[in-house]
């Protein structure tokens, strides 16, 4: 008799913690977890650092190419003096060709 009650309280066992685990997934949707305190406040920090970490990021590149962008040294022609005020480029996809001369 022993035997045949182990062996009938292993399907038992499985079937009772089925019907737990079902209970327990149906009690936590129904009764969510509040959010922990810190949790709004994490985010801001992320955030901040997430800022802080982008403007680093576009500082160090305007300091890269700042000399790309800078006025070119008095001995040196400046590329824009080359083009003339109708030769700019156009607003059209195409822009190899130039522009259209304006009408004053």
């Amino acid at each position: 008799m022993d035997d045949i009650l182990l062996a009938l309280s292993i399907p038992v066992l499985v079937f009772a913690s089925g019907i737990y685990a079902a209970c327990d997934s149906w009690w936590r949707r129904r009764h969510p977890a509040p959010p922990p305190p810190y949790a709004h406040r994490a985010a801001r920090l992320a955030e901040h650092a997430m800022l802080t970490r982008a403007e680093d990021i576009v500082d160090g590149a305007y300091e890269t190419l700042a000399p790309l962008y800078d006025a070119p040294a008095a001995g040196m022609p400046a590329a824009a003096a080359y083009v003339t005020p109708g030769a700019s480029a156009s607003r059209d996809r195409d822009r190899s060709r130039p522009a259209p001369a304006r009408k004053r």
